[in-house]
């Protein structure tokens, strides 16, 4: 290992030694999430790579000290629409905090009080499909009740599936009873966020939708009464529409009604229909998961707002004014979850050179500070990588932006006149984008002498509704030809080794991998991690039902252009693909389940490809285990170390097959 102060060494890019270690990564992989007030307490969920990749719920006491509210098993997840949401609720009582929040294994929704008994169901069993599923959860102590979207299997298929407002007793009568859940509206939609309730007690308004469209396409604004039996009556829609995703919505104390909606192409904060701050910037972004708060209302009538273009900081608006001042710090990137109490305002925030943590915004000093959950130096900051913000032209002359994480090591450099290899980080959804925040396992291949390149290709968010909506029926076109066109530009400016470029990416982006590699001859090996790569098979059944039309406005509608799902499909052009490659499975994986890798590989069977196929028990879409990610990690870099022609003798062999 080298020691910082040592003679700078001249080594190979690619066989630098680096103490950001496989196990090292994997230990911080996660960030903090839903975090929320209990009182005057803040409280937050956490992952736990090392305990089977559960997510704890954490409290911060106000002397500062953190405690775990709930110990193992207890994994604070929720399943609805297979990507979750906000998963708990609780409220400050004489008797100590009460707790509500769904339980990953079962779904079940329970209560506890920490410190008490152990947590005791709320809601019952199906056996039918994959049951009863829960998501934020809103404590109605008034009522006896806590009201949260259910999710309900109705037959064994993916979408069989209903999605309705419910109150849930907190008395348990309901944990062996269906009939004693009390539905607070008709079935009106596919789709359904948790209903907000105005201060005075007497409208909800929430989101909805319906295939084909996805949230970010376009959703609904429903605002209904609230009856004395505490059902919604008279629901109306009062904003949105199918070409206008609106992303969030709230109340303002003063019971104006507060959303971000995409009406001129950017998420915009709108009041009764008025916008607040005109900007080409997003106050919003795509909704993955059900409860992600953009902007909060304080009190006093400011609003705490994400906010940015290819990021998201933490700013106070004036709806007055609509002047933002944002907050002071090193956190350039701030996660969709936002809570208020007061003036305080709690959010989760990181930077280039730091994890994601907890931090406390005091707007009326506008002073920040970490108060939990706090990023520490797991190796000497000097092995970070630097960054760079990058644009880059794209086919047509259009705009593709990336990140770009040159090879750096404080010990190490290259011979003269040698280039370092690149991976090309096509991120998922396709509707997401890569965060400019660190992360360990780019540091892994940095500090090694491998660079990254993270490419929020079109069709990615953070860039407003044009940028996205280049993707629309050209996903397997336009991510390929943006990830390309950077890759080969490295090359060409003499960034990047020609003859050593890599592409990798999960999910969606295991997809662009893997199309990259069948459509073009610009990589000599690539990653590809839980895939899409059947769109035929995918699109007829073989996903849940949130995604399961995602197609038809990635591709086209199925009945209209059906070739097209074959052409696209890297699976029915596996005789292209001619470069190695290693594919990562989550066997328990339901959005793209194991059947797209097993078909693919069956269709490259005897054709003489190097390549290794990793499935793992346990393991579902995203890898959380620790061993898991260590595994995959390790055989990533064994990969590159083969094809590339590197020395990397501290990891194990990963075995190619032909």
């Amino acid at each position: 290992m080298v020691e910082i102060g040592e003679p700078v060494r001249t080594l190979a890019y690619g066989s630098w030694p680096s103490p950001v270690g496989a196990a090292l990564a994997a230990a911080h992989d996660g960030r903090p999430d839903d975090v929320g007030f209990v009182g005057e307490e803040v409280w937050w969920t956490e992952p736990r790579p090392a305990e089977g990749g559960r997510r704890t719920l954490v409290r911060r006491h106000p002397d500062g000290t953190e405690e775990q509210v709930l110990p193992s098993p207890w994994n604070v997840r929720s399943r609805v629409i297979e990507y979750g949401g906000r998963p708990w609720a609780a409220v400050a009582t004489d008797s100590g905090p009460l707790v509500v929040f769904v339980h990953f294994a079962d779904q079940r929704l329970y209560a506890c009080r920490p410190g008490g008994a152990a947590p005791r169901p709320l809601t019952p069993r199906s056996a039918v499909g994959g049951g009863l599923r829960w998501v934020e959860p809103q404590l109605r102590p008034e009522r006896g009740e806590v009201w949260c979207v259910l999710e309900e299997f109705t037959g064994e298929g993916p979408t069989d599936v209903r999605r309705v407002p419910v109150a849930v007793p907190l008395d348990g009568s309901a944990a062996e009873d269906r009939a004693a859940l009390r539905e607070l509206t008709g079935e009106r939609h596919r789709f359904v966020t948790g209903p907000r309730v105005s201060p005075d007690g007497r409208r909800a308004a929430w989101l909805a939708w319906d295939h084909p469209r996805m949230p970010w396409d376009g959703t609904e604004l429903v605002v209904a009464g609230i009856g004395p039996d505490g059902t919604f009556q008279d629901a109306r829609t009062v904003a949105g529409g199918p070409e206008e995703s609106v992303a969030q919505v709230d109340w303002a104390p003063d019971g104006a009604l507060l959303y971000a909606s995409d009406r001129t192409g950017w998420w915009n904060l709108y009041r009764d229909g008025q916008p607040l701050c005109a900007r080409d910037e997003e106050f919003g972004g795509p909704l993955w998961k059900l409860g992600q708060r953009w902007f909060a209302p304080l009190d006093s009538g400011p609003i705490a707002v994400l906010h940015g273009r290819g990021a998201a900081v933490l700013g106070i608006l004036d709806p007055q004014t609509g002047e933002v001042v944002d907050a002071a710090g090193p956190w350039t990137e701030f996660a969709p979850t936002l809570a208020v109490l007061g003036e305080r305002v709690a959010a989760v925030g990181a930077g280039p050179h730091s994890g994601y943590e907890i931090v406390e915004l005091d707007a009326r000093t506008g002073r920040a500070r970490v108060i939990g959950s706090p990023h520490q130096d797991a190796v000497d900051p000097a092995y970070y990588p630097r960054p760079e913000i990058r644009t880059f032209a794209g086919p047509d002359g259009r705009d593709v932006h990336a990140h770009l994480y040159p090879p750096h090591h404080p010990g190490c450099r290259a011979p003269d006149g040698t280039l370092p290899p690149y991976v090309v980080w096509a991120h998922g959804g396709p509707t997401s984008r890569s965060p400019l925040v660190l992360d360990l396992e780019i540091a892994y291949f940095t500090s090694r002498g491998i660079g990254v390149a993270e490419v929020d290709y079109g069709g990615s968010s953070g860039h407003g509704r044009e940028y996205r909506e280049r993707l629309r029926g050209q996903w397997g076109v336009v991510d390929v030809e943006d990830c390309a066109a950077v890759a080969l530009a490295l090359a060409e400016e003499g960034t990047a080794d020609r003859r050593r470029l890599a592409v990798r990416g999960g999910s969606a982006g295991g997809w662009t991998s893997a199309a990259s590699l069948a459509a073009t001859d610009v990589y000599a090996c690539g990653t590809v991690i839980y895939p899409i790569l059947d769109l035929t098979g995918w699109g007829t059944g073989e996903t849940h039902d949130f995604e399961s039309q995602y197609l038809e406005g990635l591709i086209g509608p199925y009945a209209e252009v059906p070739e097209r799902y074959a052409e696209r499909s890297p699976a029915e052009h596996a005789d292209r693909v001619t470069a190695p490659f290693l594919l990562l499975q989550g066997l328990d994986d339901v959005i793209c389940p194991p059947v797209q890798c097993e078909r693919f590989l069956a269709r490259m069977a005897g054709r003489g490809v190097p390549h290794a196929y990793l499935a793992f028990e346990g393991e579902g879409h995203g890898f959380r285990r620790a061993e898991t990610m260590v595994r995959a990690l390790e055989a990533e870099l064994s990969l590159y170390a083969q094809v590339f022609g590197l020395e990397r003798p501290d990891v194990p062999v990963l075995e190619l097959k032909p």
